[in-house]
């Protein structure tokens, strides 16, 4: 598949796209506020990357780099990725786009954490993340999933 990740910038033409997501909520609406108020330059960064298909933005995630002193996932402590908002379009869903983003953020290399919904525990089993222990200081009512780059091990507590 000829189908690249881009860093997807902040502009009104993508945040028209963000809309079409189900996951649409603060964070879009946090950019709009911005972008009224001028205080963002147009296509400034942004946490998400996507996949174009043709002109629409059919999969899109976010992607937030921690720092190690807020670690408590991984073993040794280190800066990871958190991984949000990871979805596909219903219709282009199971044609490997949410894979190829996963895939994508796996080639920083880091740790990666995510919370994954009820049903799409499956697939991050697939793309090889495990869930941790749950640790209810930590996790709250997050379902938190790892995926582990070699040499990476899951923090023990208590």
């Amino acid at each position: 598949m000829a189908n690249k990740v881009e860093k997807l910038k902040v502009n009104y033409k993508t945040l028209e796209e963000f809309k079409k997501f189900k996951e649409y909520g603060v964070q879009e609406l946090s950019m709009l506020d911005d972008l009224q108020e001028n205080i963002i330059e147009n296509d400034s960064e942004s946490p998400f990357y996507g996949i174009y298909f043709g002109d629409t933005l059919v999969a899109r995630m976010s992607l937030y780099q921690r720092d190690a002193r807020f670690d408590q996932y991984f073993d040794p402590a280190q800066n990871y990725l958190e991984l949000w908002k990871l979805e596909v379009l219903p219709k282009y869903q199971n044609k490997g786009y949410g894979s190829i983003l996963v895939e994508f953020a796996k080639s920083f290399g880091l740790p990666i954490k995510t919370n994954s919904r009820i049903k799409s525990q499956g697939f991050w089993e697939r793309m090889d993340f495990h869930q941790v222990t749950y640790d209810v200081e930590r996790d709250l009512s997050e379902n938190p999933m790892v995926w582990f780059p070699e040499g990476v091990s899951e923090q023990k507590h208590g």
